[in-house]
């Protein structure tokens, strides 16, 4: 065989590893987006269970004003982080992706069960608020709500711990790193809003 015969063969072997080398990082690519639309989509559920929360709160407060004429500043605190969550919320699901965002949004979601806590926590002190019909049926609507945000985000979760792990393992973590798949922020909401968050049976 002569030269011209090697460097054929070299050069087609090398053309072979080459394309095997552009399939493998390609698969890995698609791969990885495929987990953070995913993730993105997951997101979108929370939101729109979120929306939801943010349109019962102030159904909420205005019904609980009637009787709590006295518990002004708790009222205001509720509704004040509703807003603040509302606006934070903007900027989560229109970039999933971006971990801030979520850590922000984490954060508003963390006050504002604080305040609704507080303010379960006050209302148990209003029988007469309590025995009302339509504060029964908000808070009936705002708990399958609750319920609806708590698996949304279960879901989200599972799809960034599926995301974050593909991203990191070797040696699609290169391919991550050379095309930023930037790691994704869980979903959590923090020990002190777990315990600020008080249960009222209606």
């Amino acid at each position: 065989m002569g030269a011209l015969g090697i460097t054929l063969i070299v050069l087609g072997g090398c053309f072979f590893l080459a394309l095997i080398l552009f399939f493998w990082v390609m698969g890995v690519y698609n791969g990885l987006v495929k987990l953070r639309n995913r993730f993105k989509n997951a997101f979108a559920q929370i939101d729109v269970q979120l929306k939801r929360r943010y349109d019962l709160i102030p159904n909420l407060v205005e019904t609980a004003k009637g009787y709590m004429k006295h518990e002004r500043e708790t009222l205001d605190a509720v509704i004040s982080a509703r807003n603040q969550a509302v606006k934070v919320n903007v900027d989560a699901a229109s970039n999933p992706a971006n971990a801030q965002a979520i850590q922000n949004l984490m954060g508003a979601e963390g006050t504002l069960t604080g305040a609704m806590g507080r303010l379960m926590m006050v209302m148990e002190a209003y029988p007469d608020l309590k025995a009302d019909t339509q504060m029964s049926a908000v808070m009936e609507e705002l708990t399958s709500t609750e319920n609806k945000i708590s698996f949304a985000r279960q879901a989200y979760n599972d799809a960034v711990t599926v995301y974050n792990t593909n991203r990191e393992v070797f040696p699609s973590n290169f391919i991550a790193g050379t095309f930023n798949f930037a790691e994704a922020q869980l979903f959590e909401i923090t020990e002190q809003a777990e315990r600020d968050a008080v249960k009222v049976q209606f």
